[in-house]
Parts: C-alpha cells; sequence; structure tokens
C-alpha cells in the first residue's frame, strides 16, 4: 500500500503572488498531516520562486511525518541540505523558465557527480532519491550512484490522452519492476490527480506517491485537511486496472 506526500509548492505559489505573509505553508503542512499525509514535500528552488529558506527552516522544525526536500544538485542546495537534514532529499532537473518540472533527471549523463553528492547527503544520515523517467538506462545509472530511492516521473502518463495512457501506465509498472529488482526502492510523482492516481497506486511496489497540485486545487472548495484525506482514501484502496489483471470496484 503506497503512503501519500503531499507537496505545499503551491500554497506558497498563492503567498508568493503578492509576496505576503499568508497563505502560511507551514500551517498548511499541518492540515495535511491531520489529514493524514504521511510526508510533506517541497521543492525549494533556486530562484525562491515559491518556497522560501525561512519555509524549510520552519517545516523542519514542525513537521511530523517526513520531510522530503526537492532540489537541483548544486553546491548551494546541497550546503542547505546538510544544514537542515531532511528526511529525504530528491534531486530533480530544474530550468529558471520552466512552470514546473518537465521531465526527469538525467542521472546516466551525470552519474560521477550524482555519485559524490549522493554519497555526500547519504554519509549525513539523509536519504536520497533521483526523480527520474521509467528508462532502464536511468534506473541502472541510479543504482550505480548508491541512492537507494527513485521517484518515477509520472507526467506521460498523466497526460496521455485515453488511448495511450494504458502504455504509459505500462511503462511505470515495469520501471518500477526493473528499480525493484536492481534493489531500489520506489515512489513516483508529477501531475497525479483525483481521477488517475488510483492505477499507479496499484503498482506492485509503490511506496509513496507525491502529490501537490491536485490537492491544494480542491481544497479551495473542500478544505486542505478534507482534501488530503480524500487523496489518502483513493491511493490505501485503489481500483484496480483490469489491463493488468487485478480486482475490479
Amino acid at each position: 500500500m503506497a503512503s501519500l506526500g503531499v507537496n505545499i509548492d503551491h500554497i506558497a505559489n498563492v503567498r508568493q503572488a503578492r509576496r505576503t505573509v499568508e497563505p502560511d505553508p507551514v500551517s498548511f503542512a499541518l492540515l495535511a498531516e491531520l489529514g493524514g499525509a504521511d510526508g510533506i514535500t517541497v521543492h525549494l528552488r533556486e530562484d525562491r520562486r515559491h518556497i522560501q529558506d525561512r519555509d524549510v527552516e520552519l517545516l523542519r522544525a514542525t513537521v511530523r511525518s517526513r520531510l522530503n526536500l526537492e532540489m537541483a544538485a548544486t553546491p548551494e542546495m546541497e550546503a542547505i541540505a546538510l544544514r537542515i537534514q531532511p528526511d529525504m532529499v530528491t534531486l530533480v532537473p530544474e530550468k529558471r523558465q520552466e512552470v514546473t518540472t518537465e521531465g526527469g533527471l538525467d542521472v546516466a549523463g551525470q552519474q560521477a557527480a550524482l555519485t559524490d553528492l549522493v554519497g555526500r547527503l547519504q554519509g549525513a544520515g539523509i536519504g536520497v532519491s533521483l526523480f527520474v523517467d521509467a528508462d532502464t538506462s536511468q534506473l541502472e545509472a541510479c543504482r550505480a550512484t548508491g541512492a537507494r530511492w527513485v521517484e518515477l516521473h509520472t507526467g506521460a502518463y498523466a497526460e496521455a490522452g485515453w488511448d495511450s495512457q494504458p502504455r504509459e501506465l505500462a511503462r511505470l509498472s515495469e520501471g518500477s519492476f526493473i528499480a525493484r529488482s536492481l534493489g531500489l526502492r520506489v515512489n513516483a510523482g508529477h501531475g497525479l490527480t483525483y481521477q488517475n492516481v488510483e492505477p499507479v497506486a496499484a503498482i506492485e511496489g509503490m511506496e509513496e506517491l507525491n502529490i501537490g497540485h491536485t490537492i491544494v486545487a480542491r481544497a479551495l472548495a473542500v478544505g486542505l485537511e478534507a482534501a488530503v484525506r480524500q487523496m489518502k482514501a483513493l491511493i490505501q484502496n485503489p481500483r484496480r486496472d483490469p489491463l493488468f489483471g487485478s480486482r475490479q470496484p
């Protein structure tokens, strides 16, 4: 059964739109935990477009589940992670001009540098996950770095039309199998919604789904605590796609 990591970046987006003090993502992290979140995820971007350094520091002091810090593989972010000591770091690609993360990290293309970084972070007691596409060469490179987790990029699945979504789901399922056969633990995230999350939650070996935008969007109508509870229910008891031979609702 997969757990739920709630990404609260979009709470900070609302705050930064006015450059004011509310809504405070730290307070909303507490509501997410009350709703059943198993972890809180934030992406501290190099341009600080939403989450700020102050947020990460306060979250480290107040989060009672798990704090997952998404970050680029840069010396600045490494120094922050080593100082803040999140429970996990997820290394992600980052482009200044993108609205949101557009694809998986090219681990194979920068394996040596990432191996050194993973070693330093894990040596400090911080778990490390690499955000990658469900590609065999990338997954093999992830294992070579010494990282213990991967987070499969679900963007292609989330954006696929009804005719191609089963194929993308099969790729994720195969990616999970390959990762686990390599000794890696598997998380997933990006673009998942209340409408498409259940087949991904049902993938064998899936440990955690990191989800943000759709939960924050629903929270505008029902409140964050209720929105988290609704997503958690779908993840814990997903209807499984008959294509993969599982039970029906």
